[in-house]
């Protein structure tokens, strides 16, 4: 792996050397990037790297949903549309009591509107 300039080297080569990295004491890493002829600079790009495909990848997978979880994801949406549907019932009651309030029950006090008066 030494003969190739570390910017030439496969993404398995790449993923070797990072966790070969990761298991080595901090006192030992610059012994064994000299060794492998890496900076420190690219083993942690390597390593931003592979996490950040480790993070796609888990983000996939859970999008990839079982029937289960469409399921749920169904009957959470259904759930919150009756609770909208509830919540607007609720404020239309309470605007239909306080219109009762204020202009009472809809009897008219006053003579009919025809003109003749009693």
């Amino acid at each position: 792996m030494a003969a190739k300039r570390p910017q030439d080297w496969t993404a398995e080569e790449k993923l070797q050397a990072v966790i070969a990295a990761a298991a080595i004491p901090e006192a030992e890493l610059g012994a064994f990037q000299r060794r492998q002829g890496l900076h420190e600079a690219q083993l942690r790009q390597w390593r931003q790297l592979v996490l950040a495909s480790l993070q796609q990848r888990s983000a996939r997978s859970s999008k990839k949903s079982t029937p289960e979880a469409r399921r749920l994801r169904e009957l959470e949406r259904e759930l919150a549309r009756k609770d909208k549907a509830l919540a607007e019932t609720a404020a239309l009651l309470v605007l239909k009591k306080k219109v009762q309030e204020i202009w009472g029950d809809g009897a008219d006090d006053t003579g009919p509107k025809n003109g003749s008066t009693s």
